[in-house]
């Protein structure tokens, strides 16, 4: 299991600008850190769910075939770069939109985050591109394995949706004036995804 090109791997992703980083700093910068806090929280802990699906199904895979498991890998690099492409073609911009956020107590805020992040099919597509590509099944118990890194995951996760909570106030001017920066964000995040589909394939 490759636990530290798994975390470099994982903040490099979670610091790249997404909807749920973005939630996070609106519902920061609308009501105050603590309500982005515990929206981090929900999301967060909406990752346990994915992991188990994954660690349920890439278990049951392994034990058919390791070409099987193989083949996995080959379309989870192609829907990272296939993600990359897209972010290719997006405009450069960072939208964090203020208005209109309702103002919710902070555990129906850890409800919602959890609930947006449990049925979003997308999050579970994306984690089985990417966690078989750290994964030793020489090592054996795969689905513990999957666990540790799902659990990885949701810290390092955690801890920057926290830290993004505790300066959201301060960035939101530079974020919605500074179009260099937006331009940094966009490549930053192609070169993670092509950078992490070259990392699952070798």
């Amino acid at each position: 299991m490759s636990l530290i090109p798994f975390l470099i791997a994982s903040i490099a992703l979670t610091v790249s600008p997404g909807p749920d980083i973005l939630y996070v700093m609106t519902q920061s910068i609308s009501n105050g850190k603590k309500y982005g806090i515990a929206t981090a929280a929900g999301l967060v802990s909406g990752i346990l769910v994915h992991t188990s699906l994954i660690a349920l199904g890439v278990s049951a895979l392994l034990k058919q075939s390791e070409v099987i498991f193989m083949g996995i890998k080959i379309l989870g690099a192609a829907y990272l770069l296939w993600i990359a492409y897209q972010v290719y073609r997006a405009p450069a911009t960072v939208a964090v939109a203020t208005n209109a956020v309702p103002t919710k107590s902070p555990m129906a805020l850890v409800q919602q985050g959890f609930i947006m992040n449990v049925l979003n099919p997308k999050v579970t597509l994306f984690f089985l591109a990417f966690f078989p590509g750290f994964i030793d099944e020489k090592l054996g118990n795969v689905t513990q394995q999957i666990y540790i890194l799902g659990f990885v995951f949701m810290l390092q996760a955690f801890l920057i949706f926290t830290a993004v909570s505790i300066v959201a106030d301060r960035l939101t001017g530079f974020l919605r004036s500074n179009e260099r920066f937006a331009l940094f964000l966009k490549g930053l995040q192609i070169v993670v995804f092509v950078g992490i589909a070259v990392l699952i394939l070798l």
